[in-house]
């Protein structure tokens, strides 16, 4: 009879000791599939770039950009650069626009209907036009746009190549169901 107790007292041990194990293992993978990984940004202020590096193999991190070089009234997600130039944006609070720092007067619009996959461009500064006005969210770091609340500038699932750096398509997309990875900035302004 001792002898099958004690069994029975090493077989919970066992068991408890593996119950253990298993929920550290899925803690430990569950937690490295969540945690975002921020960049190394080298970019001058003012600057307003994705909050998780995603892929970006420099870790520089994702900008918002003018698609070529120099100006360019089309947008998309690039690697940060480390000399700043048309990456560089600011957000005005008072105005809720995302303003290019290098290119003054321009500002990010939504280019077409506000809806889920819309693109974006850069254009003159009109402050009374809804595709210009942004909402940014401290807490969720999300910028939504005011003509529909329900929608953020979001990057895409897939990276590409742009020259020696990496680009995205830079989207508005339903916040909801949106990833945060995705749709999180983080605005630097000094």
């Amino acid at each position: 009879m001792k002898q099958i107790m004690f069994r029975s007292k090493r077989k919970n041990k066992t068991n408890k000791f593996v119950k253990i194990l298993s929920l550290l293992t899925i803690f430990f993978c569950y937690s490295s599939l969540v945690l975002a990984v921020s960049p190394n940004l080298q970019t001058p202020s003012p600057v307003i770039y994705l909050a998780d590096n995603l892929d970006e193999e420099r870790n520089l991190g994702y900008c918002l950009d003018t698609r070529g070089r120099g100006f360019s009234e089309r947008m998309h997600a690039h690697s940060c650069k480390p000399r700043g130039g048309d990456v560089q944006f600011v957000y005005k609070r008072e105005s809720l626009q995302i303003r290019s720092a290098t290119f003054d007067g321009k500002c990010v619009i939504v280019l077409g209907e506000v809806a889920a996959g819309s693109r974006f461009g850069l254009v003159d500064c009109t402050s009374k036009d809804k595709l210009q006005s942004f909402d940014y969210d401290e807490a969720t770091l999300e910028f939504r746009s005011s003509a529909n609340k329900t929608l953020c500038i979001s990057v895409g699932k897939e990276s590409r190549r742009a020259g020696p750096f990496m680009a995205r398509y830079l989207r508005l997309s339903i916040c909801q169901s949106t990833k945060p990875k995705y749709k999180q900035w983080v605005i630097l302004e000094k």
